[in-house]
């Protein structure tokens, strides 16, 4: 039997893998059925840490749909808050395929998480075909919403395209963000942000994830949304993202570099017999630290 914990930010729910001290095999198939809410343990992503040469911890993150991916904001937090614990540290460093995380405490069972600075180019976020990515008309056939004729794309170390629209609480989230994900000038699918301005300091969000689908929160998400918002004028720098699960903080600051707080929480530990045919018993073992990722 293999220990998890269960996990969460604002609602997007992990379930949460150590494998610094034992190997642990894992792969696409595996990480889906992990996810399933019916047949798994349920979950937005799997999480696997792993020791790293270059920081605290390295962090893999597999969508539902077994697909590794580069980031995730609420991960962070949760991993970063188990480091704490861990080592009676505040401050620690956790190493992504999307690049390195500085989080520190926040007080209050909140962490500030930098996650990194955010990127325009359409070739970085990737894009596949040059766009203005602070404000391009997108074609998606089937939809007319005027949200489409001046979206936004944002790199946070994975790709987001961010819509302003009028009600977040009644876009067209699964339809349209579904459509936007598979869009061809996505060369890596992307993330899909619905963001309603508020007011100048705050937004209100709903977020369809790439390879999982709407979730209650989205870190990631928020920091694009809110580097989008500033960039064209809409709100200021440093804003409150109100998510259906909760609330984030998000400030671009002028060096360039976008902080995320919020709060983590722990459900549950458990154990999973991941030799289990169910599982995808064979499935090569992950190995190696993250700093040579």
């Amino acid at each position: 039997m293999v220990a998890f914990l269960k996990m969460h930010g604002l609602g997007n729910d992990f379930a949460v893998f150590d494998a610094r001290k034992v190997a642990l095999a894992f792969d696409a198939a595996t990480a889906r059925t992990i996810a399933d809410r019916r047949l798994g343990i349920g979950c937005d992503q799997v999480i696997v840490i792993e020791k790293s040469a270059k920081a605290d911890a390295f962090m893999h993150i597999f969508n539902a749909d077994g697909g590794e991916v580069e980031s995730c904001g609420n991960a962070a937090r949760c991993i970063a808050q188990l480091l704490f614990d861990e080592k009676k540290i505040k401050r620690v460093r956790i190493d992504t395929k999307g690049g390195m995380l500085e989080c520190s405490d926040a007080g209050g069972g909140r962490v500030t998480v930098d996650m990194g600075e955010a990127k325009f180019d359409w070739r970085e976020i990737p894009m596949a075909q040059a766009v203005d990515t602070a404000s391009f008309a997108i074609d998606v056939p089937g939809f007319d919403e005027p949200a489409l004729a001046e979206a936004s794309a944002v790199s946070m170390g994975n790709p987001h395209c961010v819509l302003f629209v009028k009600d977040a609480a009644t876009a067209l989230v699964e339809e349209l963000g579904r459509a936007i994900e598979h869009h061809p000038w996505f060369s890596a699918r992307t993330n899909v942000e619905f963001a309603e301005v508020r007011n100048a300091r705050a937004l209100r969000l709903r977020v369809w994830e790439r390879g999982t689908g709407e979730t209650l929160a989205c870190g990631t998400g928020a920091c694009a949304a809110a580097v989008a918002a500033a960039a064209r004028g809409l709100t200021e720098r440093n804003v409150d993202v109100a998510l259906p699960g909760g609330t984030l903080n998000i400030e671009w600051r002028e060096d360039g570099h976008v902080l995320m707080t919020g709060p983590s929480a722990l459900s549950y530990r458990g154990e999973v017999d991941l030799s289990s045919p169910v599982y995808g018993a064979g499935a090569s073992p992950m190995r190696g630290g993250g700093g040579s990722k």
